[in-house]
């Protein structure tokens, strides 16, 4: 039977509820990345608990959490906040893109960067028995290294050894097909391939490109509008919902700076998409099926193995 794997242990998928498909609750990224930018480091359980005690207010029910151990994946932290809070989190097995993952990949082959992911996800992280329920791997702007390439074949490999599904970073949003070839080449499952920012990326014809692949999108800036303004998401989305691919949309807001949390001073936290972003789609004329598909039934679909 299929099941999804959280921190707390393997639940069924229709327990899944309200899901956010890639955010970050402990991150501790490497020099000089943190020194030059502390705004990056999420280090506090007090405040991820509070963070997720007001997600959980605003009705949702499981979090994604995609730091992985280049960019400072604690999981006795994730632990303890699991612990604190009614809400099921999935971690991440994998790594992120080639300046975080360099030092961690740059000697070993494929299928041993694959068997680290398989061990995670079949045994646990760190001896903890906590099993990853998703795999990583990312590329850079408008380029996939020698090692992010490492990192995308032995995600395959482990998918196709466990099930897991595959959630990708993609550099604002370059980089989609390329991922999607390696990937293939290996044998992953495109319904079971998540490609994460791909809304820092607003271009129609590519996004269609990606839809007949096969996999699915990665809306997961929603609040940045710094890249895109959400008009244009609420656009992108009502207009896939016109052409039914609405089945093949994640919804999140990446919310990985300190700065985006209310529970540090700032905004606007993870009940903007629930509060906000939802009743704008609902407005415009989206209805309640599509909006179950976005945020219950396309995850409870790809994150269960």
């Amino acid at each position: 039977m299929e099941m999804v794997q959280t921190v707390k242990g393997r639940i069924n998928p229709s327990h899944l509820g309200i899901t956010y498909s890639h955010e970050h609750l402990i991150t501790n990224p490497p020099e000089p990345a943190v020194s030059g930018d502390p705004d990056l480091m999420l280090s506090d359980v007090e405040r991820a608990t509070a963070e997720l005690q007001h997600f959980s207010m605003a009705g949702g029910n499981t979090l994604v959490e995609m730091t992985t151990v280049d960019y400072g994946r604690n999981i006795s932290m994730i632990s303890e906040i699991a612990q604190r809070v009614n809400i099921h989190i999935v971690v991440a097995t994998g790594f992120l893109k080639g300046e975080y993952c360099e030092y961690h990949v740059a000697d070993k082959s494929v299928n041993q960067l694959a068997d680290v992911m398989i061990q995670e996800i079949e045994n646990g992280i760190d001896g903890t028995g906590i099993r990853a329920g998703v795999i990583k791997a990312g590329s850079s702007l408008n380029k996939i290294s020698e090692s992010e390439e490492k990192v995308l074949r032995a995600a395959a490999r482990a998918h196709c050894e466990t099930g897991a599904p595959i959630s990708t970073h993609t550099q604002a949003g370059t980089m989609g097909l390329a991922q999607v070839k390696i990937l293939r080449q290996e044998g992953a499952d495109p319904s079971k391939i998540i490609l994460g920012h791909l809304d820092r990326n607003l271009d129609w014809d590519y996004h269609k490109q990606l839809i007949d692949s096969g996999v699915n999108l990665g809306y997961d800036q929603i609040s940045k509008e710094k890249y895109f303004p959400d008009k244009l998401r609420i656009e992108f989305i009502l207009r896939l919902f016109r052409e039914e691919h609405h089945k093949r949309i994640l919804l999140s807001a990446d919310l990985g700076r300190r700065s985006y949390w209310v529970s540090y001073g700032g905004g606007p936290g993870l009940t903007y998409i629930l509060w906000r972003f939802i009743p704008w789609l609902r407005s415009e004329g989206l209805p309640q099926e599509a909006i179950d598909a976005l945020l219950i039934d396309n995850p409870r679909r790809i994150f269960s193995f």
